[in-house]
């Protein structure tokens, strides 16, 4: 019988995760493309009922095609293939006849949220979520996207494969792995067939780890909520990798808590190499207060680390494609599995130790934060041609959002004056003045200017709101319609 401080424990992971803990799984730890890719295209091709596949991005490129041949495949000997991709993450990514394709060999694909006349700023939340489920016999949760930048060298003029982490799970959480699929395909459009969700208890234990699966919807907040209690629990060591850190004022401190308190707290992000500057200078604009309370930062020296990991005591362990930043936390879809097993935990640490053996750790001097030794010589390369670079791999459109995060909570600071502002947010803090001032500049000068755009954006809102309104009274009053069809009984007195 589990001890009661256990239980307490058990209970607390469960409510802040959203998500129960499921026994009974063979879980095996899976390091970049060359470990993931071939035993997700050994999975497709010996499935015989179904293929569940979701993705942020799918490129249009040898590693891309190669998992779209798999599937036609599938689909062709009469498995039923079904892909959920995010619309603006393989926006340029990947061309409307790759779809096409698949769609006329029998898979049926479905971009999530498109924009709509209805949800003007809709498109904002974006399913970042990235699985496999074939046959409710074997899941994978992973950081992965499908690209050949995972691949790196020939398949990516040379370049370093991009460092990344995923799980395979068999068992009774394939249940659960499953069932966030049909979660989001359910919100694209018709929901799927119930042979193609199964049930629990539906799948006989395959081994001895115990994990939750948490899939996350916008403003749930259960990964959030889950690091924060990890890092309030730590006693010995908090080992973290993200790809795009940009940590919420909450996390920060809990991290920095954890730290004082004797934790051996790390964080390995991206170096020079990363795939987005920007987020890189915000993620170092927050060092000094790590690095002051003791949390050790690390830099890849590779081309990108990408992973979305954590494990904490040699016991417990997170795996994803969840970043710890405010729109992954509380914008998106996202998935990740939170495992409690010390043979895996202990697997996640060897590993981690291995990735700092290819990093640079950042120190404090007297002056600034500096590195123990210099990052590799990079060329230098126009911003013209960084411009190119980022076209087809979605950096344009990620640097765009996290530059907005980043704005708004800046301005948000400045409006309500319920923090003092950071050093490294003046500079955002002047270009919002400027462009405040211009905005005032024009509206006195030019007045037609400002009122026209914004009596467009007032009325597509309120179209968008009425339109909301109708299929909600909709529904409702559909809901009530059997009520209303019963005779009314009037007893005599």
């Amino acid at each position: 019988m589990a001890s009661p401080l256990r239980l307490l424990a058990d209970q607390a992971f469960s409510r802040a995760a959203g998500a129960p803990l499921v026994e009974g799984n063979d879980v095996e730890l899976l390091c970049d493309a060359e470990e993931n890719y071939p035993a997700w295209l050994d999975a497709i091709n010996s499935a015989r009922r179904w293929v569940h596949f979701e993705s942020y991005i799918i490129h249009d490129d040898e590693t891309g095609r190669e998992f779209a041949a798999a599937m036609t495949a599938a689909a062709t000997r009469g498995v039923r293939v079904r892909i959920v991709y995010d619309w603006l993450g393989a926006l340029t990514a990947t061309t409307w006849m790759f779809w096409e394709r698949l769609r006329r060999a029998g898979a049926e694909v479905r971009p999530f949220n498109q924009p709509r006349l209805d949800s003007p700023l809709g498109w904002l939340s974006r399913d970042h979520r990235k699985m496999l489920g074939v046959d409710g016999t074997v899941g994978f949760v992973t950081g992965l996207c499908v690209g050949n930048l995972w691949y790196g060298g020939e398949r990516n003029k040379g370049a370093d494969p991009w460092r990344d982490t995923g799980v395979s799970i068999r068992g009774p959480a394939v249940v659960e792995v499953e069932q966030a699929f049909a979660e989001v395909w359910d919100a694209t459009g018709r929901p799927l067939p119930s042979d193609e969700v199964p049930e629990v208890g539906s799948i006989p234990v395959a081994g001895s780890v115990a994990l939750r699966v948490i899939g996350t919807r916008p403003s749930t907040a259960a990964v959030f909520r889950l690091d924060q209690l990890v890092s309030a629990v730590a006693r010995e060591r908090l080992w973290i990798t993200d790809a795009y850190f940009v940590g919420a004022s909450p996390y920060v401190q809990a991290l920095i808590a954890a730290a004082t308190d004797g934790v051996d707290v790390r964080l390995l992000v991206p170096g020079s190499g990363t795939d987005l500057q920007v987020i890189q200078r915000l993620t170092r604009a927050g060092y000094r207060g790590l690095l002051e309370a003791g949390v050790r930062i690390f830099e890849w020296n590779g081309t990108m680390v990408h992973a979305k990991t954590a494990v904490a005591d040699g016991r417990w362990a997170r795996v994803g494609s969840t970043n710890l930043n405010i729109q992954s936390w509380l914008g998106n879809w996202e998935l990740d599995v939170a495992i409690e097993n010390e043979d895996f935990a202990r697997q996640m640490e060897d590993v981690y130790q291995s990735d700092l053996e290819n990093a640079t750790e950042v120190v404090l001097s007297e002056s600034r934060v500096t590195s123990t030794r210099p990052d590799r010589v990079r060329p230098r390369v126009s911003r013209a041609d960084q411009w190119r670079q980022a076209k087809g791999t979605g950096r344009t459109r990620r640097a765009a959002a996290a530059g907005a995060m980043r704005m708004g909570h800046t301005f948000g600071a400045a409006l309500t004056a319920r923090r003092s502002l950071g050093a490294a947010e003046t500079g955002t803090l002047v270009w919002g003045i400027a462009v405040l001032a211009a905005l005032g500049a024009v509206s006195l000068k030019w007045p037609r200017a400002i009122a026209y755009p914004l009596g467009v954006l007032l009325l597509w809102l309120a179209v968008s709101w009425l339109l909301q309104a109708g299929r909600a009274w909709w529904k409702r009053d559909r809901a009530r319609t059997p009520e209303r069809s019963l005779p009314r009984r009037i007893d005599a007195a």
